[in-house]
Parts: C-alpha cells; sequence; structure tokens
C-alpha cells in the first residue's frame, strides 16, 4: 500500500501539478483514488503513466493530466450535483465523487456500464450512479447539473446538455474533428451561455445523436 500511494503521489506532483493544476482538493482526491484499480489488470503496471490507457471497446482512460485538468475547471465546492458523459472504467466519476454531492454518469457501451458500477460500489464511492444511454442527449431525469464533464469528442457542445445545466454551472468538453479537438469550459449565466478556449486536445469520439456516426469517425 505505502509503495502504491507513493505511486500516486508522484503522479500528482509531477504530471498535474507541475503542470498548474492548483485546486487542493483536485489534486487530494486524485492522490486518494487508486487508479490502478480502474485499468485493465494486464496492464496495472503502466496506471499512473503520463498518457492514455485502452480499457477496451475502443474507449481509453484519460492521462492523469487531462483528468484534473478537466476536474478543476469545474470549480467544485463539495454540494454539486454533477453529470459526467462517458464513465469509461469509472475513475473520472470517482475523482469526482469525491469532490461533489451527487455524480451520475453515463456510459454508451453497456459493458462499460457494468463493469464502471462494480468497480466503483467495490470501492465504496456510493454516491456516483452508473446509467447506460446516448450521453449526448444528457440525462434529464436529474438535471439541472451543477457541472458537466465530458470525456469523448463532439462536433460541438450538445445542446441537450447547455440545456442541462444550473445557473453558474460549467460545462467542460472537447470539441472538433477527428483529428483534434479543442477542450471548452461552457458557463451559463441566465440565459446567456459563454465558454473559453482551454488546450488542445484528443478525445475518443462521442457516440449518439448529437455525437458522431461510426461512418464519420
Amino acid at each position: 500500500m505505502d509503495e502504491l500511494q507513493r505511486e500516486l503521489k508522484e503522479m500528482v506532483a509531477q504530471q498535474i501539478e507541475a503542470r498548474g493544476v492548483r485546486d487542493a482538493r483536485v489534486l487530494e482526491a486524485m492522490r486518494r483514488v487508486p487508479r490502478r484499480e480502474f485499468v485493465p489488470e494486464t496492464i496495472r503496471e503502466n496506471a499512473t503513466e503520463d498518457h492514455p490507457l485502452p480499457i477496451g471497446f475502443g474507449q481509453t482512460i484519460s492521462q492523469p493530466y487531462i483528468v484534473g485538468l478537466m476536474t478543476e475547471l469545474l470549480v467544485l465546492k463539495g454540494d454539486e450535483n454533477v453529470l459526467e458523459i462517458g464513465s469509461g472504467s469509472g475513475y473520472q466519476a470517482a475523482v469526482l465523487s469525491l469532490l461533489a454531492k451527487s455524480v451520475h454518469t453515463l456510459e454508451f457501451v453497456p459493458e462499460l456500464a457494468l463493469t464502471a458500477q462494480k468497480t466503483l460500489e467495490n470501492l465504496g464511492y456510493l454516491n456516483v450512479k452508473v446509467h447506460t444511454g446516448d450521453g449526448s442527449l444528457g440525462l434529464s431525469a436529474h438535471a439541472p447539473y451543477n457541472g458537466i464533464l465530458v470525456t469523448a469528442a463532439c462536433p460541438a457542445p450538445p445542446p441537450p446538455l447547455l440545456e442541462q445545466l444550473a445557473e453558474g454551472g460549467k460545462l467542460v468538453i472537447p470539441a472538433g474533428d477527428r483529428w483534434g479537438q479543442m477542450l471548452q469550459c461552457w458557463e451559463r449565466n441566465g440565459k446567456h451561455l459563454s465558454h473559453e478556449d482551454i488546450l488542445p486536445v484528443a478525445f475518443v469520439p462521442l457516440r449518439g445523436k448529437f455525437g458522431w456516426k461510426v461512418a464519420q469517425w
């Protein structure tokens, strides 16, 4: 356990904090979540390396820095209702669970959703609920959301996600084409929506009505 904790501390210090992520709550959450439990057993020795890792079905777990940056952009204080689009292995949801009151995470691939829910439950992240469906439509049943985090690339922010943002809520999303996207942070102020471009990124495609069709990607 001491070795695993050392790996996580080094990961946070060298890959996340050193690159400018400063939110103390985010840094502590990423020191606490056992990242290796969210990657396939065959590559667990690579769990804290500075790059995405495959988790099956053409999906990946994002590199630690991107997880930290996207989480920090939500500016969570602890009492929020958060939606994640693209559950993957459940790692990002686990980080969010330590920073928000409730987390709903939506996964397109049923097999990944089932595995993520089991992993999260086994590790004690009980304020996370995994759902299966079209992430580009959001999850209106539990809206509005103080934060929405999208872990797959979209042509543009899906209108349903913008509609499901609470007042003052933030949407963090990679938007662009298959060759690369811009990580954007959107914010709702009344009926006005504004956004800031953060940095270029490259994500797997978001599937669904407002995402990408297989033939397009």
